[in-house]
C-alpha cells in the first residue's frame, strides 16, 4: 500500500471535513446580487471588459429567469435566497494567481488543505492539483512533464487573463449558456476561481488532475467554473472534490462545468461531493462530445441538504460514447435528486447510465434522467440501470426516467430496482462474526463497487468511509 494510502487509511474523516477555520478575508462583497456587486469582483479581478460584459448579460437572465418550481417532486428550495448569499469572498493571500508551494499559503489555509490530504495524494497519484479556498484559486500545480507536451492547468481567473482566445470561444457559449437555467445564469453572473484544463492533440495525461475546492465561511456562496478541452487524440482524467462545514445558515454552491471532447479524445471527470447539511448544491455540468470521441462521468453526492445534480453530454459526432456512474446518499433531512442527461445527436452514438443511491432515517434520493435520440441517430444505443437501497421504511427513493426516441433503428434498455436491507441479509452475515454495523457496512460496500472500482484506489478509500460516516450520523 502506497503512503498516499496509508495516510487515508489512518487519518479521521470526520475530523477532516467537519472542522472551520477562521481566516481574514482581503476583499468580501455584500449580500445579495446587483450590478454594482458584479462590477466589484470583476474590478477586483482585473477583467478585460469582455467578461465583465458576460456578467452582466448573465446577470440580467438570471433576474429575468423564475425560481424553478414546477418539476415533478423536485427538492424544496424555498430557503433560497440570493439576497442572503455573500457570492464573493477573496482569501487574504500574498500571490493572487496562486501559488505552486503550499509553505506560501498562510497557516490556516494552508492547514485546512494538509486535513483534507491534498499536499499527499499530489506526491505520488497526480499530474496537477489545484486548491480554491473560498472564491479563489490559492493553490496550483503541474508536474513538468506534462507542461513540457503543452498541457495547460491553471485556475480559471488566471487563464481569463492569459488564455483570452480559448476562453472566449468556450466559456459559457455553446455548451452551457446563461440561458440553460436561473442557477446557469447565476454562475455567469458571480463565477470565481475553478480550472482551466487543456490538452494537445493527441497527448494523453496519464496520471490524474485534481482540484479541490472548500468552502469555509457562514452564509456564502461559491460559484467556481471548470472548463477543459481535450484536443483530438487526447486523454484526460480530472478528479474534483468539494466539501464544507456545517452551519447554522444556508450556504449555496452553484459550480458550473464545461468539457469539449474532440474526435477520438477521451475525458473521465471523477467528483466526489462531500458538502454539509447545511448546503444546497445545485450545479450544471455539460460535454459537447465529437466524433468517436469518450466522455466519463463519475459522481458521488452526499451531505448536503439538496442537492440537484445532472451532469449531460450531447453526443454531436458519430460514433461518441458516453458513459455516466452516479451514486447518491440521503440520510435524515437530505434531499439528493441527480441523475444524467445524453443527448444523441448523431449515428452510431452510445450511452450507458449507472446509477445507485442509498437512503435511511427518512432520507430521500431520486434519480432524474433524460435520454434523447433524434431522428437520423441511426444504430445509436442507450442503456439505463437504476439501483436504490434503503434501510427503513421512513426513507424514500424515486425513479424519473425520461426516454425521447425519435428514432426506430436504435437498441433501448432500462431497467430499476429497489431494495432494502433484509433482517435475513444481516443474521447471515452475524452468524459470520459481524455485528450490525459492520453488516450493513458490507452490505453497501457490495452495493456501491461498480463506482468505487472505477476511481483510483486513493478517491475509492474515501468515499467508502464517507459513506460510512453518512451511515453513522457522523458528518454534517
Amino acid at each position: 500500500m502506497s503512503s498516499d494510502q496509508d495516510h487515508l487509511k489512518e487519518t479521521n474523516t470526520e475530523d477532516r471535513f467537519a472542522f472551520k477555520n477562521e481566516h481574514k478575508a482581503a476583499v468580501t462583497a455584500e449580500k445579495g446580487l446587483n450590478e454594482e456587486t458584479i462590477r466589484l469582483m470583476s474590478e477586483d479581478k482585473d477583467e478585460p471588459d469582455w467578461m465583465l460584459e458576460r456578467r452582466l448579460r448573465a446577470l440580467e437572465v438570471f433576474q429575468e429567469m423564475p425560481m424553478p418550481t414546477d418539476w415533478p417532486a423536485m427538492p424544496d428550495l424555498s430557503e433560497v435566497d440570493i439576497n442572503k448569499i455573500v457570492p464573493y469572498i477573496r482569501p487574504d493571500v500574498e500571490l493572487r494567481e496562486g501559488t505552486d508551494d503550499w509553505e506560501n499559503l498562510p497557516d490556516e489555509i494552508k492547514d485546512t488543505f494538509d486535513k483534507l490530504g491534498i499536499p499527499e495524494a499530489e506526491k505520488e497519484a497526480l499530474s496537477g492539483v489545484g486548491a480554491q479556498y473560498e472564491s479563489e484559486v490559492v493553490y496550483q500545480n503541474m508536474k513538468e512533464q506534462w507542461e513540457e507536451k503543452g498541457v495547460i492547468f491553471m485556475n480559471m481567473d488566471r487563464a481569463v487573463q492569459e488564455h483570452p482566445e480559448i476562453v472566449k470561444e468556450y466559456f459559457m457559449t455553446s455548451c452551457v449558456p446563461p440561458s440553460d437555467n436561473k442557477f446557469a445564469a447565476l454562475h455567469g453572473a458571480v463565477w470565481s476561481g475553478g480550472s482551466f484544463v487543456y490538452v494537445p492533440e493527441d497527448v494523453q495525461v496519464e496520471m490524474p488532475v485534481q482540484a479541490y475546492f472548500r468552502m469555509n465561511s457562514e452564509g456564502m456562496g461559491q460559484f467556481e467554473h471548470t472548463l477543459i478541452v481535450a484536443e483530438p487524440g487526447s486523454e484526460v482524467h480530472y478528479i474534483e472534490g468539494c466539501s464544507a462545514p456545517k452551519y447554522s445558515h444556508f450556504n449555496l454552491h452553484s459550480g458550473g462545468v464545461e468539457v469539449f471532447v474532440k474526435e477520438d479524445a477521451h475525458v473521465q471527470y471523477s467528483t466526489v461531493q462531500n458538502w454539509s447539511r447545511s448546503t444546497y448544491n445545485l450545479n450544471t455540468k455539460r460535454a459537447i462530445v465529437e466524433k468517436n470521441g469518450t466522455m466519463e462521468w463519475i459522481s458521488g453526492s452526499m451531505g448536503s441538504k439538496a442537492t440537484m445534480l445532472y451532469p449531460s453530454s450531447i453526443l454531436k459526432g458519430r460514433g461518441a460514447t458516453d458513459n455516466h456512474i452516479t451514486i447518491a446518499f440521503a440520510g435524515e433531512g437530505q434531499d439528493i435528486d441527480t441523475g444524467a442527461k445524453v443527448y444523441h445527436n448523431a449515428p452510431n452514438t452510445k450511452s450507458t447510465i449507472e446509477s445507485k443511491s442509498i437512503a435511511k432515517d427518512g432520507g430521500r434520493t431520486n434519480y432524474r434522467g433524460l435520454v434523447q435520440i433524434a431522428d437520423g441517430a441511426e444504430n445509436s444505443s442507450t442503456a439505463v440501470e437504476c439501483d436504490a437501497l434503503m434501510f427503513d421504511n421512513e426513507s424514500t427513493s424515486d425513479t424519473m426516467p425520461y426516454m425521447e426516441i425519435e428514432e426506430s433503428k436504435v437498441n433501448v434498455a432500462h431497467e430499476a430496482t429497489v431494495g432494502k436491507i433484509g433482517d435475513e441479509d444481516i443474521f447471515y452475515l452475524q452468524s459470520r462474526g459481524l455485528d450490525d454495523d459492520d453488516a450493513k457496512q458490507m452490505i453497501v460496500s457490495g452495493f456501491i463497487e461498480p463506482i468505487t472500482e472505477e476511481l483510483p484506489i486513493e478517491y475509492a478509500v474515501e468515499l467508502n468511509r464517507l459513506i460510512e460516516l453518512e451511515m453513522e450520523g457522523s458528518l454534517g
